[in-house]
């Protein structure tokens, strides 16, 4: 079912559905798009124009996921935010930069019950959440920014934020006193073969590992590595628009991307789970 508990992005008062748009106490008001989202990232708040991924970036994105290269990544992300949860409770889950909602879509359908989940996606991208809205109708999508989350404080369980960018603040703030963020980075060996094709060099990994962000405390972590061998033509010049790194190349890395017809390339992925701390109790 769809998180209701939104909040105004001018002045964080409670954002109530008013059938059509959703509107605050001090009147500023939201409307609902015909596609099920809401346009929640102010104008004075954007960095761009058009900020996030692109409509090209987002359809290749959904075709490549949807062929099933990333099942088991989508596998332990949903046994990690299901992870210490009574069968009885209802979970408020935000996908902070959810795209156009494949790992959400993924997390419902391994619910064990109607009703489980009270689901939310947000993405900076309108292209993204749009995507995202046309295939799900049964949770709440959201354009807005991780650096000033439309949500009210203390009101979810689990905070998702997968290759992208966290704000520990805000997601601090929007946790309740017990909840959980997941978080999904790059391993070293990430798409190792593609970058090894793309650029001249490749950089040393950082470790980050044993950083923790404060407000956080580590649960668990866990390394997701194996090899996906795409054989489709299509599906490997979609898995190079829908990643940073063609953007990234010169002239000749992108030749040598654009001439690729197969290509078997390394997954590897950090998955990490942290629990909200309690503040510190003052005198």
């Amino acid at each position: 079912m769809p998180f209701t508990q939104l909040a105004c992005p001018l002045d964080g008062a409670v954002l109530r559905d008013a059938g059509g748009h959703w509107r605050c106490e001090h009147g500023h008001s939201y409307d609902v798009a015909r596609q099920g989202y809401v346009n929640l990232l102010p104008v004075h708040k954007k960095r761009s124009r058009d900020p996030g991924d692109s409509k090209d970036m987002v359809a290749a994105r959904q075709r490549f996921l949807a062929a099933g290269y990333y099942t088991p990544v989508a596998t332990a992300i949903s046994k990690a935010m299901l992870s210490g949860l009574t069968d009885q409770q209802t979970v408020r889950c935000l996908d902070a930069g959810c795209g156009e909602g494949y790992y959400l879509r993924q997390l419902a359908a391994v619910a064990d019950r109607p009703g489980r989940l009270a689901l939310m996606g947000l993405d900076i991208s309108k292209w993204a959440v749009q995507s995202a809205a046309r295939q799900d109708h049964n949770m709440r999508w959201v354009v807005g920014s991780n650096a000033n989350l439309p949500v009210q404080s203390g009101s979810l369980d689990r905070v998702l934020c997968m290759f992208g960018f966290p704000v520990y603040s805000e997601f601090a703030r929007v946790l309740s006193h017990d909840g959980s963020l997941i978080q999904l980075d790059p391993g070293p060996a990430h798409l190792r073969e593609l970058r090894e094709i793309i650029y001249p060099s490749l950089k040393p990994a950082r470790d980050n590992r044993d950083d923790l962000p404060a407000g956080f405390e580590r649960v668990s972590s866990d390394s997701i590595n194996y090899v996906a061998h795409i054989q489709d033509a299509g599906l490997v010049q979609d898995l190079l628009t829908m990643t940073p790194h063609l953007y990234r190349a010169n002239a000749e890395g992108r030749k040598r991307a654009a001439a690729l017809t197969s290509l078997s390339v390394t997954i590897d992925v950090e998955l990490l789970s942290l629990r909200k701390t309690k503040p510190m109790e003052t005198e």
